[in-house]
């Protein structure tokens, strides 16, 4: 869980949560950190049945449960999606999304007044002016067409550049940052105000700039760092709102898309902890992380520099290991298991109740060795075995290396009919063709064979016949007297 200064500790689970979209009948994907559902805010989808082709467009998140609209921006806790569902059932529209505190529309007012006084840097009083500027915030090497594309914009009477926060449903300005530099002797620091105030302020830099077909991010902790990024490498850059230590969970849904994240975010060890704890939050299956260093500052300072930067994502580390799960990775899975709980426990044996309990059932990709000495019924239980599964509709093929298929099917038709055919051959034709029906094949192999021939055979049979149950009688003849002393 990140380090939220703002947020109180989470009230539910992921647990709760599943279970109260199951018992509301409301439809959910599992994404990276939030689960997605179809809006409850969207005008004429409240009455749409779930297997409609509803967009989902609302993202719970999974550690909180605090929620996201995106075709709406409504956005709430927990408590007030449960409460809007209530009103959903009983007919009465969600509660209106716009913005109604004061606080917010004045800091909107403001910040429209002061992008409307500030200028494009390359619209300054002369190329000098636009020179020393961009030299003053260390940004010589940044381009105009970068500056613009991003919306730069630079304030004469402040002394910053200003960075827009447009909606990403209307693109109207929604706030500002503001970035100025101040120096101390040889130091130099760079201080930030926003509009609104921090605390309200969720700009993902550079998001009006993504496309739908989008699926590779790096996300920086700074502006400049994105322009730096995306002007060196081409690749989707965005910056966190609050700098390389805070990642708002306001700001995940806008995240799920991106099937691959690089986070990249500042030049000291803090940014670096901070990476791996964003990496955990985001999945860390899409992760990867830029590790600060002397040939790997930020990214600004990496263009300033000359470095390669595409070099540099390339060389990221990847954040999860393919030899390493976490039970998270897994829950899904496992709820399926329980919820399939015959299916896993595999087809159960009608003839032998107590060898059900041994084996719980034929499941699967699993391997299950007879042993015994030679004439002590091996091969007649196996048959036995085997046939039950048979009359249960289980695919099943036999490779008799000892004895031949005509000996073999004789054993097991007179299993099947459970009686000597041999003083009854007027009864053959009726027991042959209820045993022809069933589905089950035998390799024309025997005694010593070369296994590759096998294996072969048996995948021909699998993808042919769709096999899901295969005997092997016995091991010894298919492989030959001569490498029973070899450890096959």
């Amino acid at each position: 869980v990140l380090p939220s200064p703002e947020g109180p500790v989470p009230s539910v689970s992921i647990t709760e949560i599943r279970q109260y979209l199951r018992a509301q009948g409301i439809p959910f994907h599992d994404g990276y950190s939030c689960l997605h559902t179809p809006s409850l805010f969207t005008n004429g989808q409240q009455d749409q049945p779930p297997a409609a082709n509803i967009p989902y467009t609302l993202f719970i998140d999974k550690t909180t449960g605090s929620f996201l609209c995106t075709a709406t921006l409504a956005e709430g806790t927990w408590q007030d999606f449960q409460a809007n569902v209530e009103l959903q059932r009983h007919g009465i529209p969600p509660a209106s999304s716009e913005e109604t505190e004061e606080d917010t529309r004045w800091a909107r007012e403001d910040a429209r007044c002061i992008w409307d006084r500030a200028l494009p840097l390359w619209e300054l009083l002369d190329e000098d002016e636009t020179n020393k500027t961009k030299a003053m915030f260390g940004i010589s090497l940044v381009t105009d067409a970068t500056l613009k594309r991003f919306g730069v914009r630079y304030l004469r009477t402040a002394k910053s550049l200003i960075f827009p926060w447009f909606s990403p449903r209307d693109a109207t300005l929604k706030g500002l940052k503001l970035l100025r530099v101040e120096k101390k002797g040889d130091t130099i620091s760079y201080m930030e105000e926003t509009l609104p105030r921090f605390d309200s302020y969720h700009n993902l830099f550079g998001l009006p700039l993504i496309g739908r077909r989008d699926t590779e991010l790096v996300l920086t902790g700074w502006e400049l760092d994105a322009l730096a990024l995306y002007q060196a490498t081409g690749v989707a850059s965005l910056a966190l709102p609050r700098g390389a230590t805070c990642l708002p969970p306001a700001l995940l849904p806008y995240l799920e898309q991106f099937k691959r994240i690089t986070l990249w975010l500042g030049e000291d060890l803090r940014s670096w902890e901070a990476a791996k704890l964003f990496a955990r939050k985001l999945s860390l299956r899409r992760c990867s992380l830029v590790r600060p260093g002397n040939l790997q500052p930020r990214p600004l300072e990496a263009l300033n520099q000359g470095l390669n930067l595409t070099k540099i994502l390339r060389a990221a580390l990847p954040a999860s290991h393919k030899s390493i799960v976490s039970f998270r990775q897994l829950r899904e899975e496992v709820f399926g298991e329980l919820v399939n709980t015959e299916q896993v426990a595999g087809v159960k044996w009608a003839r032998f109740p107590e060898l059900n309990k041994l084996l719980k059932g034929h499941r699967k990709g699993e391997l299950t060795i007879f042993t015994g000495p030679t004439g002590s019924g091996k091969t007649t239980f196996i048959s036995e075995y085997a046939l039950d599964l048979c009359m249960q509709g289980v695919c099943t093929l036999w490779g008799s290396f000892e004895i031949s298929n005509i000996r073999l099917a004789k054993i097991m038709l007179t299993q099947f009919a459970a009686q000597r055919l041999e003083d009854q051959l007027e009864l053959y034709d009726e027991w042959a063709d209820r045993f022809e029906d069933l589905p089950l094949y035998f390799m024309t192999f025997h005694g010593q064979q070369n296994i590759k021939t096998v294996i072969d055979t048996m995948q021909h049979a699998v993808y042919m016949y769709d096999i899901t149950h295969v005997v092997v009688d016995n091991l010894q003849f298919m492989m030959g007297h001569e490498h029973l002393s070899v450890d096959r």
